[in-house]
């Protein structure tokens, strides 16, 4: 048993947290990014940055409950660990590219994480299961949206 799992559903919180600290880490680089992003063609990817952080948070504010039902402790910032790398604020402002692969890279990161909740889940938390289901499609459909802007975006080169 995890020390942050008080029910034996340890595998199914570990899963969850670790979605949990990427919806929140992702939260942080999309403000940065639909902040700092300069020039017309980044308007498009700043607006569409703006909106899906009240998304990711809202899946944050989903897997916290979660968590929480079923026997575990959501974590604060001091147990959580960043990773995101390729979502970092590029240092030329103008770097759209590199902000739109960044994405990219998170939900593929995200949807792979969704995908081990719903395996982990099968036949034991039909709940949990149904939440990963759901949110998984909007990462797809985000991911989906990111890889548009790249075509186009290279489609001008």
């Amino acid at each position: 048993m995890s020390p942050r799992d008080n029910s034996g559903n340890g595998r199914i919180i570990d899963l969850l947290i670790r979605s949990y600290n990427a919806e929140l880490e992702t939260v942080m680089n999309y403000l940065a990014n639909s902040i700092n992003l300069d020039g017309i063609k980044a308007e498009h990817i700043k607006k569409s940055l703006d909106a899906d952080i009240t998304e990711e948070l809202g899946h944050a504010r989903q897997l916290a409950a979660r968590i929480k039902v079923i026997g575990g402790c959501v974590p604060g910032s001091l147990d959580l660990e960043w990773s995101q790398k390729m979502l970092q604020p590029p240092k030329k402002s103008t770097d759209v590219v590199a902000v739109i692969k960044g994405v990219i890279a998170a939900e593929e990161d995200a949807i792979r994480g969704y995908e081990a909740i719903i395996k982990a889940c099968d036949g034991e938390d039909y709940v949990t299961q149904d939440l990963a289901i759901t949110i998984l499609g909007d990462e797809q459909d985000h991911r989906r949206e990111f890889i548009g802007f790249l075509k186009e975006i290279e489609g001008e080169r």
